[in-house]
């Protein structure tokens, strides 16, 4: 996200206790995942072994024909690539295609629907959604690596256990932690807490709630019923399955070393600067097959074209870091990116005036996408922080009057280039518990409002000098992290402008967002503006910002209130229905009404391609897509 690091909506779960077998197949339809027969040939061929169950050779390229490659630019520097230790979207963009997941989604169906990955085919569930088994597909190995002694080595059911059971291990400090930590596999959470009372992390004893029942298969069993369980089982970005090998051998630098399944291995990375990944060579073989909805002319076009097409269609992935907005604008522009993933706001009146294709961009064959985006931009108050933090009425005052005095219209308007909407409370479109037509005051700019609230409860302007100073007669002066790319600079100027207008003074802590993070996750901050994006089709995600449990991790504001967390834990016990959709209105109000976070738009994405790329889709919640894409520069017509 241009300008705003970019978290994901933590992977979240569901409870509903005592339903039946009717409503689990429901459920099952809603997912995408009944009635596909994949015990008996269905969608199994997605991802099935070559021949003896060994892997596969990839295809090479005949003699003459020039290597496929996908070059594009991430806006912000990644921070590593071990699944278990990273949270922000592009170094989770990596682990997405490195490492694989039990399930995925499939890459062409609107609204999203999951389908097997390494699972073997639909996942047995009982009738209260407390014990999920799966059968993994045999014969699929890890990307080569000296770690396994120069021998290849098959995933089994242990593996998994061992993925998971890291992800609680303290020395780690893993952002997914406690989102997994709410699904409830027994015994993982009270390893962690033995851990932390000094013994040493427990890496080998057996799990109760992860049993391993032969070498492919494996029996997850929970505290409570999770019907949606089957979400956490589809996250490769941040749960693709790892070897304890590699760990071992790369220690404090697995980081640098991704070692997955995956369609892609790491081949080269200069920090902060160029990543470049390349065909998995040993990668089993895998056919490009979706299921588009029959009325998506679009999906039905790109299945039409690609199915049947070895998996991955690209040799390379070259990603560079242009933190600029101009300069990657005009990387594309010159042909040195074949796609430009979010045009940046200041150059959308280049690129699509009044909604269309701009004529000098048509006449050269660039395509564009324009789509809603499931995402949220919003600043963050740390709760912790003595001056803009609490539960007191005056410090509640402060953070709605900077909210009532901020014209989010005009940022829309102006920063934007109109490319977003007004968001009115913490989740994201797209998702269940996200109501288009709730209304808050969350997007309300009201000056005179705002002032009168920070001079009802004592923000004062005492000296006479312009500035406010704090009820207790003490300079006020906010802090806020910031980065030094062209759109935050221009947000910055935003909202120094409206806190001015309003006697209050701001300060900017400049720095690379990756540090920032790592502040505010520390707790070392007292403002930041962050952006969101869903890696679910649930809702619940966006919650866990205001929910203690996930302090320091999702919550980045570190709020506590014990009646959102009792808001939090129940929706848990529901299935999606009225029921459920009125506790996200409930929990919606009450976080824009103590305002730990004020929430600020939804952006509409453009991406554009150049003329080589074939089966460009942005994908509504999940990451891994580069092995669906083709780009031949060569000859476009025949990408």
């Amino acid at each position: 996200m241009d300008g705003e690091p970019v978290l994901p909506e933590p992977t979240d779960g569901g409870v509903f206790p005592g339903l039946q077998s009717d409503d689990r197949r429901r459920w099952l339809q809603d997912t995408g995942l009944a009635g596909l027969g994949w015990a008996t040939g269905g969608w199994i061929a997605w991802g099935a072994p070559g021949a003896a169950g060994a892997a596969a050779p990839a295809e090479t390229r005949p003699a003459g024909q020039h290597a496929r490659v996908l070059r594009y630019a991430f806006p912000t520097t990644e921070t590593g690539f071990d699944p278990a230790q990273i949270s922000d979207l592009y170094s989770r963009t990596i682990t997405a295609h490195v490492f694989e997941a039990l399930y995925q989604y499939d890459h062409l169906a609107r609204p999203a629907q999951l389908r097997p990955c390494l699972a073997e085919g639909l996942p047995e569930v009982s009738e209260d959604f407390t014990r999920w088994t799966v059968r993994m597909k045999p014969g699929v190995f890890f990307q080569d690596d000296p770690a396994f002694g120069g021998q290849p080595r098959e995933v089994t059911a242990q593996d998994w256990v061992f993925t998971f059971r890291r992800v609680f291990d303290p020395a780690l400090k893993s952002p997914g932690q406690p989102s997994l930590e709410e699904m409830g596999i027994l015994g993982l959470k009270e390893l962690r807490e033995a851990a932390l009372k000094g013994q040493p992390f427990d890496y080998d004893s057996p799990l109760p709630g992860m049993q391993v029942l032969d070498r492919y298969t494996l029996q997850f069993r929970l505290r409570e019923p999770r019907p949606r369980f089957l979400y956490t089982l589809a996250a490769p970005d941040v749960l693709g399955v790892m070897a304890h090998e590699v760990v071992q051998r790369y220690g404090d630098k697995i980081m640098e070393h991704p070692v997955g399944t995956g369609p892609f291995r790491l081949a080269s990375w200069r920090r902060s600067s160029r990543i470049v990944l390349e065909r998995n060579p040993t990668y089993r073989e895998v056919r490009y097959d979706a299921r588009p909805a029959a009325d998506d002319a679009e999906g039905q076009a790109l299945l039409a074209r690609l199915k049947g097409r070895r998996l991955p269609m690209l040799d390379r992935v070259e990603v560079s870091i242009i933190e600029e907005a101009q300069p990657r604008w005009l990387s594309f522009l010159a042909g040195e990116q074949d796609l430009l993933q979010i045009v940046p706001p200041e150059f959308i009146a280049q690129a699509i005036p009044e909604g269309q294709l701009a004529p000098n961009l048509a006449r050269r064959g660039i395509r564009a996408a324009r789509v809603p985006a499931a995402d949220v931009s919003y600043q963050i108050f740390n709760w912790e922080h003595p001056l803009v933090g609490g539960n007191a009425p005056e410090k509640v005052a402060l953070r709605r009057a900077m909210a009532l005095g901020y014209d989010i219209e005009r940022e829309i308007r102006l920063i934007r280039h109109g490319q977003a909407i007004p968001a009115q409370g913490m989740t994201v479109p797209g998702t269940f518990g996200h109501d288009p037509a709730f209304r808050t005051d969350a997007a309300r700019y009201d000056l005179a409002r705002a002032r009168a609230l920070l001079d009802l409860y004592g923000w004062q302007d005492r000296d006479g000098d312009g500035w406010r100073e704090t009820p207790d007669g003490q300079p006020l002066v906010l802090e806020m992290l910031s980065q030094s790319d062209q759109t935050t600079r221009a947000m910055d100027e935003l909202l120094k402008k409206s806190l001015n207008a309003l006697g209050l003074k701001l300060t900017l802590k400049i720095g690379q967002w990756s540090e920032n993070l790592k502040a505010a996750r520390a707790g070392r901050f007292m403002m930041w503006r962050v952006g969101s994006s869903s890696s679910t089709p649930d809702g619940q995600g966006s919650l866990e910002r205001v929910y203690s449990g996930s302090i320091g991790k999702g919550n980045l504001a570190r709020f506590r209130l014990p009646a959102l967390d009792t808001l939090y834990q129940r929706m848990q016990g529901l299935p999606d229905g009225p029921q459920r959709q009125a506790l996200f209105r409930e929990a919606n109000r009450l976080a824009v009404a103590y305002m730990p976070y004020r929430m600020t738009v939804h952006r509409i994405l453009c991406d554009l391609t150049q003329p080589g790329v074939v089966g460009y889709r942005r994908p509504v919640c999940w990451l891994d897509w580069w092995s669906f894409v083709d780009v031949n520069a060569a000859d476009p017509a025949g990408a």
